[in-house]
């Protein structure tokens, strides 16, 4: 597996960044963040302890369906779902088909690098 790595950004700074690549101004360099977040707290929430913990089942068991996750996992099938589809929405797992109607995911990171720096123009609260 691989390294993911994350950057935080304002969202003014964010949405700069965007507009200059789709501008053609600024093509992003490979060891830059893949994705990116507008706070440490919004990457905590799908980073989270429990999550982390779900990440590293899906790695090692590689359960075979969703239902096969809630089960092994004693979560709700249908938080669960919500969890895997908003870490599926951010590249950091894979859904992919499975037997008859099984949904399968898929790991595709086994370590996450962050990185985060000051915006001098951002106001103290």
């Amino acid at each position: 597996m691989k390294t993911l790595k994350i950057g935080i950004a304002s969202p003014k700074k964010y949405k700069e960044r965007t507009m200059a690549i789709a501008r053609g101004e600024y093509k992003p360099k490979d060891d830059e963040p893949k994705i990116w977040f507008t706070s440490i707290e919004s990457v905590a929430k799908i980073l989270s302890e429990k999550n982390r913990a779900l990440l590293s089942f899906i790695a090692s068991e590689n359960p075979s369906s969703i239902q096969e996750l809630s089960e092994k996992t004693g979560r709700a099938k249908s938080n669960l779902s919500r969890t895997l589809k908003t870490m599926s929405n951010y590249g950091i797992i894979s859904l992919e088909k499975g037997e008859g109607r099984a949904i399968v995911p898929k790991s595709k990171y086994n370590n996450f690098s962050l990185e985060l720096s000051i915006d001098p123009t951002q106001k103290a609260a």
